[in-house]
Formats: structure tokens, sequence, C-alpha cells
């Protein structure tokens, strides 16, 4: 079978943050759930070992989506993964594999992509449920940075969001990522407004994620679903652009719908090979 290699929020190569995809043929209804067996799932993963694998598979007509899909870390599977799910659209419709909306069920839900004219794919997300949290002791110690606030995401997502000062705030943290992981099921989203929003962007952020074994995190769509609904509320309006300051960074716009948050990006495909085993 095939699996590519996409660089996923960017429009060029080596940016944005990689995922593995794979297709898996109409033929794997043979599997129980139509999906080869975990160990199997998880070995990919390891294989490729970038922050996510995304795997999918076709379903019959009438299903309440078009192509079933999970997510791997090298470390676990996940509940919901933005940046694989642009990816694995991304294949689907460059190889002319589908074209305009596509629905995949996964373990968070109905997720709807929509492909546009320029290329980019706007991904519809549950929105986080944000729940104002107390800062755990030790947390701003392991992060070296003081949280102006600090919110829970809801059980897709499991981060604790904190709030600091400013954007050199966020640019210049080195975490101790160990001692992070005591504090959060996934991880930590570290966020601030933009300094200077001419550049681009209204809000800035960067994500570690201990628990799934992605140290730091390029560019995370899942995340995005709860900083939409946070600087939205602060901000006054409901589109904005988010960049996510990791090594490679990436820029996510989202538009916050209620229940449901909308995430566009572009994605490039670097690698286009065969899976041997």
């Amino acid at each position: 079978m095939r699996i590519r290699i996409v660089d996923a929020f960017t429009d060029r190569p080596f940016a944005g943050n990689p995922a593995g995809v794979v297709l898996l043929d109409s033929d794997s209804d043979g599997f129980p759930d139509g999906f080869p067996d975990d160990a199997w799932l998880r070995g990919v993963a390891t294989e490729v070992n970038h922050p996510e694998t995304a795997f999918a598979h076709p379903l019959p007509p009438g299903s309440d989506a078009d192509w079933a899909l999970r997510w791997f870390t090298p470390a676990t599977e996940v509940d919901m993964c933005g940046h694989a799910t642009l990816a694995t659209a991304h294949v689907l419709h460059t190889t002319g594999t589908a074209t305009g909306t596509v629905r995949f069920t996964a373990r968070c839900g109905v997720l709807v992509t929509t492909a546009h004219e320029d290329g980019t794919i706007t991904l519809d997300f549950p929105t986080a449920p944000l729940t104002p949290t107390a800062v755990p002791d030790g947390l701003e110690r392991a992060l070296g940075a003081t949280a102006r606030s600090a919110h829970d995401t809801g059980p897709h997502i499991g981060d604790l969001l904190l709030e600091l000062a400013d954007e050199a705030t966020v640019r210049g943290l080195a975490p101790d990522i160990a001692a992070l992981g005591r504090h959060s099921r996934r991880g930590v989203i570290a966020t601030a407004p933009a300094e200077d929003p001419a550049r681009g962007y209204d809000y800035i952020s960067r994500c570690f994620f201990p628990n799934v074994g992605v140290d730091e995190d390029s560019v995370t769509g899942s995340a995005h679903t709860a900083l939409a609904p946070f600087w939205s509320a602060r901000l006054g309006r409901d589109e904005l652009t988010g960049f996510q300051a990791s090594a490679r960074g990436g820029l996510v716009r989202t538009t916050l719908r209620g229940d449901r948050t909308l995430l566009s990006g572009s994605a490039v495909t670097v690698v286009d090979g065969e899976l041997l085993v």
C-alpha cells in the first residue's frame, strides 16, 4: 500500500507539521473494524516517527461518513488530530480519490473537510469546551513562566491552556518537558496575544505534549479548537489567525461557529512511497 508524508498547515515543504498518511483499501473490511490490528498501526506510526500518522479506509454507501479515520503518535492513539486530518484530506484530493467535501468518522465524532479552488482545505471540528481552572502546583516552574489564566480543554484534547504575559514569553519558553507531563492528560498549550497583528496573526502559541510522545508539536490543529474560542472571546472577532511558533512554524486560520470551529490551511506532499509490510 502507499504511504505519504505530508507537511500540513503550510504551503511549502519542510515547514508546518509533518504527518504520515496511509489510505487502506476497501478490502480492509476483512478486519474487525476495517483497520489492521492496533499493534500494526502503532508499528507503522513508530516507524514513520512523525507527530501523527493517519490511517483511513473508505466506508460503504449510506454510512454516516465517507471514510473512517484513526491517528497514532509514535507512542499512542489519540482522540483528535487536526494536522493529520488536513494531510489525509489533501492526499484524497490531490490523488483524485475525492473531491469537494469529505466526511470522516473518528473517535471525536464526524469531522467534515472541504477543499477549495485555491488549494486550501477547511476542517469542521468540535469546539473545545473551556473550563477555568487553577494553575497546578509546580506547573509554572516546569514551564518556566507565570500563567495569567488556565483552562481545561475537555476530554478529546486533554490539555491545559495557559495564557502568558506576551508573545516574547511564549517564544522564549524552554520548559522541563518531563515535569509538564505530570499536570495534564496530553500536555500544555501556551499562548499570548500577537505583539504586532500587522504581521498576519492575532495570537501566538506553542504546544508541548509529553504524554503522547511529542515534546513540542509543530502546528496543532486540535489545539486551535481551544485557542479559537479563547481568543475570540477576548478579541471580539469570530475569524482569527493563529501562529504556532515552533521551529517549523505554521499559520492556522480559525472561524468560531458556536460548538464547531473551522480550521483552514494548506498542505504539501513531500514523500510518496510504498509500504512493504
